[in-house]
């Protein structure tokens, strides 16, 4: 038995049970016999990845994709406010994957594991399974508080009873109008048809349900009775033969023992599971059992090449099947583990997990469930010792499995004689062990410091003006943070560094560089002036008449100095203005949000910066805003960011949607104030500081931060008009985001077969970082662009990167980063990549 294929045949034949539904159901779905007084028979799912092993693409592809239905029928901004909710432990993977599909929506699965120190969110029961109850334990309440979509998952929707107790007991703690059911299959009975749009009548809400296929079993009078005395027959028969099977082998074992003297351990055919370490981010969640943000998926994501090379490094060599075994609740980090190994390693590559569920074993081709390994659960589960198994694995013909556990997991019973490794090692000829660190919230400190530093300002940090900007920064000046750009690309990439652990050395523009960047400020002026007065006036008219602009550093610090500015030319007002640090996968400075409630009413606060790309930075700042009003208790910020451009459809709050050149985006710290990307590393950010910056002096003679500001604030009289006008007609449009740049990111990603949305850096301002801080591979161009893209030209042909010219293009350019970089790589022509 190496692939399982079954006909269904069995258990219709000797219960009279029939499985009927729509075409797809035959290929999704096959039948086992329970051990469970509750129900007789177990709808086995082919593409879960919980009792069957699959390729781990097709078990990811599948929850992806009804996750994208999800997301069509939501619509882009319903989709960008919903919340995915899981159910332990059979669907806790396809979840994860639904809520990557709707588009990184935040996660949340249900667990049996009860974890000391968290507080219960909700709770219900599950009727049928033998193990009924399940806890809702969010590190951050607010996830379930919102007002947006939930979205259930789970791999099966039968009579319907989980997902209503779980929509009944929500609608009663954190009320909603809209809920989206999703499952693999739907299998209710004409009976249970009418009971989801009852429930949505009786609590007042829109409910909708989303399946890959669907069907229903047919149950014959008595088949519960008939099931048990049939899972018994065929049990004592097992037990029989496992009985005479030990015995043997202990006799065989008598015999060599008196010529062997070796540990039991060490004789061959019983070898020790060999520990690959994976290097897990630190404190990156296992998974959802405290929720999973889309920032904690954009680590994730760029961590895995580095950890399916460590194992594939661990395989034993010539392997041509291997199998990477997930470990109950903990399925999402083996698949996503799992579907990364598969790209790299020729061996074919199957996923499944272990289960609490007890299932009949037949080695039948007409049975779903061939074979079955038991051994004790080995997590110091709640409920007390008991048996664990795993289906389909013995016989399967994998030369390795790859055992991935969390580390609450990692106890002597995994390791006993009779336990989980040892249980695998009887067949197979190389057994692993990978552990992920279980991940337990922490509680808020009660002993942060009252007193946070105020504001750094220039001169002495920064070439700006001191009432211009006040920088919730500290300066690390002093420190050498800079490496070379080759070494920083392979370092991110293969999950070693963050790339806020350091710096780009600094981009030294050549004479002719410096001279495009004049010419294009000079041809752009007046539409930035146009653009920061929009902006700014739809900020007044909607968020606050006396707002705190608050930029993201570095690349909003200087629109927000803008907009001060205009404020000031056209109102009179006189806004503060700071600058904070938010960073991809880290969330934004916490401290800093701490200073701005201590000292401004949070909602005033309006986030700036220069323009949106994907929106990866928009999302980040979103779910960053959740995060710390829930730990804090502090409540009023709007993570709506307010852009000069948002070409990519992801605020509301924009002063143009054009893809256009900010001439700000054409140079790094000589442009902003002399002042360097944010750094966030632990050795030098501790828990009660600022992120850090550095303030480049030597730099000074090269400054054209206040000739940038001076010359666009220089059109604002002549622009006054035209801004209002463009605002009033804003402010009467629907600017709902549409999230379309994210879309063509993801397809540009999958055609040009990169596979990895962050390595896509979609418009001007994007593409210009790409060319000045990392190594990138190709840059994409909208046919017919013009003088927006000449320094993007020179740029690429400075560093020797070919500029291909695309048809159609929803962005001005695109710069693509080179996948899977190491230093040596070639580029899409062949050649070696420069720096």
């Amino acid at each position: 038995m190496k692939n399982v294929v079954w006909t269904g045949t069995w258990v219709a034949e000797r219960l009279g049970v029939e499985l009927v539904g729509d075409e797809r159901l035959s290929d999704l779905l096959g039948l086992a016999l329970r051990r469970n007084p509750r129900r007789a028979h177990l709808l086995v799912s082919n593409v879960l990845g919980k009792h069957v092993p699959q390729s781990p693409s097709v078990v990811y592809g599948h929850g992806f994709a009804l996750g994208r239905r999800v997301r069509e029928l939501l619509g882009a901004e319903d989709a960008g406010a919903a919340v995915v909710l899981g159910y332990a432990e059979t669907a806790t993977g396809l979840g994860h994957c639904v809520a990557d599909g709707v588009g990184l929506a935040p996660y949340l699965h249900s667990t049996r594991r009860p974890v000391p120190g968290v507080d219960t969110a909700g709770g219900f029961e599950e009727s049928h399974s033998h193990a009924t109850s399940h806890l809702l334990l969010p590190e951050n309440p607010a996830l379930l508080a919102g007002a947006g979509p939930l979205v259930l998952v789970d791999d099966e929707f039968s009579t319907g009873n989980t997902v209503l107790n779980t929509i009944r007991d929500l609608q009663a703690r954190y009320p909603r109008d809209r809920y989206v059911v999703v499952a693999l299959v739907d299998m209710r009975s004409a009976a249970d048809l009418g009971r989801l749009a009852e429930c949505a009548t009786e609590i007042g809400a829109r409910v909708d349900l989303v399946a890959a296929a669907r069907g229903t079993v047919n149950l014959p009078e008595g088949v519960l009775e008939k099931g048990q005395a049939l899972v018994a027959e065929h049990e004592t028969t097992e037990a029989t033969r496992t009985a005479e099977a030990t015995e043997n082998t202990k006799t065989t074992e008598n015999t060599e023992n008196t010529e062997n003297t070796e540990p039991a351990d060490s004789r061959p055919g019983h070898p020790g599971a060999a520990r690959v370490e994976l290097g897990w981010p630190r404190g990156l969640p296992d998974g959802g059992r405290h929720g999973f943000t889309p920032g904690q998926r954009i680590r994730l994501d760029a961590a895995l090449p580095a950890m399916a090379a460590r194992v594939a490094e661990a395989l034993p060599e010539g392997a041509r099947r291997v199998l990477v075994l997930g470990f109950e609740e903990l399925m999402y980090a083996p698949l996503r583990l799992a579907r990364e190994l598969e790209q790299v390693v020729s061996a074919e590559v199957r996923y499944s997990t272990t289960t609490r569920s007890p299932v009949l074993a037949l080695d039948d081709p007409g049975y779903a469930i061939r074979t079955r390994l038991v051994f004790p659960a080995h997590d110091d589960p709640d409920d007390g010792p008991g048996e664990r198994y795993a289906y389909n694995v013995a016989g399967a013909g994998f030369d390795a499995v790859v055992a991935v556990v969390d580390s609450a997991a990692d106890t002597p019973a995994l390791h006993a004689p009779d336990g989980l490794l040892a249980q695998l090692a009887e067949h197979t000829p190389s057994v692993l062990l990978a552990v992920v660190p279980s991940y337990v919230p922490a509680r808020p400190s009660t002993e942060r410091p009252s007193m946070l530093p105020e504001p750094l300002r220039g001169p002495a940090f920064s070439s700006y003006a001191p009432d211009e900007v006040g920088w919730l920064l500290q300066d690390l000046s002093d420190v050498t943070l800079e490496a070379p750009t080759e070494e920083r690309e392979e370092a991110i990439q293969s999950g070693g560094a963050h790339y806020a652990e350091s710096l780009p050395v600094e981009y030294q523009p050549s004479p002719q560089y410096q001279e495009l960047f004049q010419t294009a400020l000079g041809t752009s002026a007046a539409r930035i002036a146009q653009a920061v007065g929009a902006v700014t006036e739809l900020v007044l008219a909607e968020r606050s008449p006396h707002p705190v602009l608050v930029s993201l550093a570095r690349a909003g610090t200087p629109v927000g100095v803008l907009m001060r500015r205009w404020a000031q030319h056209r109102h009179g007002l006189d806004l503060p203005h700071y600058a904070v640090s938010i960073v991809r996968g880290r969330g934004i400075d916490a401290n800093a949000l701490r200073w701005l409630a201590a000292h401004h009413d949070p909602a005033d606060v309006v986030f700036v910066d220069g323009w949106t790309g994907k929106g990866a930075i928009t999302r980040e700042l979103t779910e960053a805003i959740r995060e710390f009003e829930s730990a804090e208790g502090v409540t009023g910020f709007d993570p709506e960011i307010a852009v000069l451009a948002d070409p990519g459809s992801c605020v509301r709050t924009y002063g143009t949607r054009e893809d256009f050149l900010i001439p700000s985006a054409c140079l790094n710290s000589t442009v902003s104030g002399l002042i360097s990307r944010t750094v966030l590393r632990s050795d030098l950010v501790g828990e009660y500081d600022f992120h850090g910056a550095k303030f480049y002096r030597e730099l000074a003679g090269s400054d054209v931060s206040v000739d940038f500001l001076d010359a666009v604030a220089a059109h604002f009289p002549d622009v006054a008009d035209a801004a209002c006008a463009q605002a009033k007609e804003l402010l009467a449009t629907d600017r709902t985001p549409t999230w379309e740049g994210w879309a063509a990111v993801e397809r540009i990603s999958e055609e040009y077969e990169i596979h990895d949305v962050n390595l896509v850096k979609p418009g001007v301002g994007e593409t210009t970082r790409v060319l000045l801080r990392r190594v990138p591979w190709k840059i994409l161009a909208r046919a017919g662009a013009g003088t927006d893209l000449d320094h993007v030209r020179l740029l690429a042909q400075q560093r020797g990167v070919p500029v291909e010219e695309v048809d159609e293009l929803p962005y001005t350019c695109v710069g693509l980063i080179h996948p899977k970089y190491t230093r040596g790589a070639t580029g899409a022509d062949g050649k070696a990549v420069t720096v």
